[in-house]
């Protein structure tokens, strides 16, 4: 019996194959933190506040006849005040941090099917511990307690874009 562990000792390899990527340059191309209330939030704030995160990818083909492309991690989280009572609204803006952050990549040869995949899926999942970094160092940076991002499901997020906006067959 053989054991499965084991690499195999004919010399055939059985590792995956390589993505057809290569990164050639990360950088932050956006970034903005505010704090609209100013030096009164850090008076005023009793509770930790309410936060909430929004998140967008978007690739776009950099020259027309080279398989360059910009892949763009867009991410927004505000926070505001707790509201006060159970089911009041939400009190002020506490801080905003806007960053977009972006990576330049090469496909190699890789299949038309996974081109899309390849971009929105997995370009966003190998910057995304740049971009978690970032955003936990601005609004610490900023005077409050850091914003851990939890591990995004890129999967899910491509299809739900796909979905609310589906392919079209034919030539447009």
């Amino acid at each position: 019996m053989s054991d499965p562990t084991q690499l195999p000792t004919d010399g055939s390899q059985h590792a995956p194959p390589a993505l057809p990527l290569a990164i050639n340059v990360q950088y932050i191309k956006d970034l903005s933190f505010e704090v609209p209330a100013g030096a009164e939030i850090f008076a005023t704030l009793r509770a930790n506040p309410q936060i909430s995160v929004n998140i967008d990818v978007q690739a776009n083909r950099l020259p027309a006849d080279q398989p360059v492309f910009e892949v763009v991690l867009a991410i927004k989280a505000e926070a505001v005040e707790a509201p006060e009572q159970e089911g009041a609204a939400a009190g002020r803006p506490v801080f905003v941090a806007e960053l977009a952050y972006a990576a330049v990549v090469t496909l190699g040869n890789a299949p038309d099917e996974l081109v899309e995949p390849i971009l929105l899926v997995e370009v966003p999942r190998l910057i995304f511990p740049y971009v978690r970094n970032i955003i936990s160092e601005v609004t610490r940076d900023g005077g409050f307690p850091p914003v851990v991002l939890q591990p995004i499901d890129f999967v899910a997020l491509w299809q739900a874009k796909r979905s609310s906006f589906p392919q079209t067959a034919g030539n447009a």
